[in-house]
Order: structure tokens, then sequence, then C-alpha cells
């Protein structure tokens, strides 16, 4: 197995240095100094899933992977797909980290997707898609060329580098693979697990932000669709509760206690004062799924309309330091009429609610306080 690096675009380079958002240096953030001490960082296990649902797994032929390292907070999840699983994807995001985006553009020729790897890490998470290819490979999974398979895995990567400890730790092919053979349909474990395990959200001033993480939501209706999402969410913005309009997680006060609500700040000017976040280092990345059976062109179109989740619950969204990524995937195990608009106004639906997920099933780590433990959790998702 190689262990070269997939090789990425120059928009990558700047995410492998991170920088402070503010012009004057404050003491260091909660994690930095737990970082620092040495001690080690408590990763809290995931809880049982709450809810009637299981998540992006309800949709009949995907299965659902998660391996997290626990030398510091970081980690991958990985989506396996059935045979004959279309693709689709769409980058909002001005900094993208991503793989084999290329090859789910409509107008090109594999017509399928075997698996998709969201991963921490940054740029070097995308070595996470090896380790993926290795397990399909074994298992006699994709493309076929010749006598052989070459699976296809597209990626996209969240930076978390240096997260509650050493910059040098990240995931690799090894926990791809890992995460790959954990693959289950099983209810799909949310909160500091896998790609979600070094999120967090509301950046702009140095040690104010918030805990993120995974978070997976389905939606099925009475005739039998399913459609559903997950998403690893390391917004810069504020997640934001779709039903109430009211910030969940964000950028904490200075004290530490409550929110502030960055459409206010930013309403008010005082964010023009902050330099801009850094490229590639807030990045929301998540799959939408279907039981329909849709082209790829039709893939393609949920996965842009699915972005409004995107925008209902995280606000700022898409900005130039975000690499905001969608992909989707439809399995056609489902005999009913493709009702296309109908069936991309329920990604956005799904993901609004698993972006809500992955800040309220979440934990407090490395000193950086959840939704939980700041009392934000809207009863709904208690």
């Amino acid at each position: 197995m190689s262990r070269h690096l997939p090789v990425v675009t120059a928009s990558l380079l700047a995410v492998l240095t991170v920088q402070a958002f503010t012009q004057q240096a404050p003491a260091l953030p909660a994690a930095a100094q737990v970082a620092a001490s040495g001690a080690p960082v408590v990763i809290p296990a995931p809880k049982p899933r709450w809810g009637s649902d299981k998540g992006l797994t309800d949709v009949q032929g995907l299965k659902v992977g998660h391996h997290t390292l626990t030398d510091r907070p970081t980690g991958c999840t990985v989506i396996l797909a059935s045979d004959g699983t279309t693709g689709g994807v769409d980058v909002r995001g001005g900094a993208p980290g991503t793989r084999e985006t290329d090859l789910l553009d409509p107008v090109n020729n594999v017509q399928i997707v075997n698996a998709i790897s969201l991963s921490g890490g940054s740029a070097y998470g995308l070595d996470v898609a090896q380790g993926v290819m290795r397990y399909l490979e074994e298992h006699n999974i994709g493309y076929r060329v010749g006598q052989g398979v070459v699976p296809i895995v597209p990626a996209a990567i969240l930076m978390d580098l240096g997260f509650g400890g050493s910059f040098k730790i990240r995931p690799t092919h090894e926990c791809g693979y890992a995460a790959a053979t954990a693959a289950t349909d099983g209810p799909v474990q949310e909160g500091s697990i896998g790609a979600g395990t070094g999120a967090t959200v509301g950046k702009g001033a140095q040690g104010r932000s918030m805990k993120g993480g995974l978070g997976s939501a389905s939606i099925t209706l009475p005739d039998g669709l399913v459609v559903a999402a997950i998403v690893a969410v390391n917004a810069v913005g504020d997640v934001i509760d779709p039903e109430t309009g009211k910030v969940i997680a964000g950028m904490r006060t200075e004290d530490g206690k409550g929110l502030v609500d960055r459409r206010q700040l930013m309403r008010s000017g005082a964010l023009s004062r902050r330099p801009q976040p850094r490229a590639g280092e807030n990045t929301t990345i998540g799959v939408v799924a279907t039981n329909a059976k849709l082209t790829k062109v039709q893939a393609q179109k949920v996965a842009q309309m699915a972005h409004d989740g995107f925008a209902r619950a995280i606000s700022p969204i898409h900005t130039p330091g975000d690499g905001d990524t969608i992909f989707s995937l439809a399995t056609g195990k489902w005999e009913g009429d493709v009702n296309l608009s109908l069936i991309g106004s329920l990604a956005a639906e799904a993901m609004a609610d698993a972006i809500v997920r992955a800040v309220t099933q979440t934990e407090s780590v490395a000193g950086v306080p959840s939704a939980r433990e700041m009392g934000t959790v809207p009863a709904k998702w208690r």
C-alpha cells in the first residue's frame, strides 16, 4: 500500500498552518492549554442514538463506520454504498479539500459510487480514502477494469489539526480501513466521533468557540421514500435552530458563559474589524442520500438543494474560509416515481436536522464546551 498523499490543489496549502482570528493574541484557548500541558484528552464515548430513526442507514443499501483516534480528538467516517449507487456533489465553500469530485460531474463516464470518506486532519485526511479503497478491493467491490476493480471513493476533509494535541496526529489510510471494516447498517452514532471528533463551531474570537460534531437524520414518507443526511460540523459560523431562529452553539461571550449571535455582530459592523477566517480552517462536510433511483444529473441537483439545509442551520455559511461540501447518494432500492423537487427539498430538511443533532448530541472535549454543558439544547433535541 502506497503511503503517498493524494495530490491536492494549491488552495489547500493554506490549511496547514493554524492562525488566531483576533488582532491581539490573548491567553491560549482551552484546547491549546490542554495540548500544551501534555495531559491526555478524554473523548467521551458516544451515547446510544436518541430518537426513532437510525439516521443515514435508514436508506437501504448504505452502511456507516467511524474510526476515532485516541491520541488526540480527530477521526474519520466512511459511508459504504451498495452496488449500483449513483452519486453527485456540490461544493460551495471557498477553500475545499476534496478528492474525486470531478468524477461525479454528470458529463463524466463513471456512473457509480462505492463509498464516501469524510475526515478530519485537513489535506492529510484525504489519505483515509486509500484505506477505504484497500478494504473495497479486498472485497472485490469497485469499477471493473480488466481483471480487477478500482473502487470509486470520493472524499472531503475538515480542518482540526492541533485541536487537543499534536499537529502531527491525523487520520491515515489505516484509519479509513478501520472505519470501513467497522461499517454497519445499524443506528448511526453521533457527537464527538469519527470525522466530527475534532470539530468546533463559532470561531472568530480565540478561545470562545464551542464543540461541533457529527450528526445524522432521516425522513421516511408513508410511500416508502427515504431521504437522509450525515454531516460533520466544523463551521466558522453559529449553529441555528431552524424552528426558532435561536443560536444553539457558536461564538461565546467574553466571559464564556453565554452566546454571541454572529448575525447581530455582522449587522452592527463589529466583525468588520476582525480578519477574515483563514482558508480551509472552517468546514462543514456531509452526505445526503435517498433510496430512490436517480441519474447523476438528478443526484447533483439533490446535492445542490441540500445546501439549503446548511443555510438554514449555520450562519454564516459558504464563506471564503469554509470548504463546505455535500455529496449525494441514490441507492435505487425504492420503486416509486421520482419527484426530484420533493427529494431535494427533503434533503435540505434532513441536512438541517443532522446539523442540529451534530451539536446537541456531542459532549465537551479538550476544554471546549458543548451545547449540553452550556444548557442551550432545545427541548426537542434533549
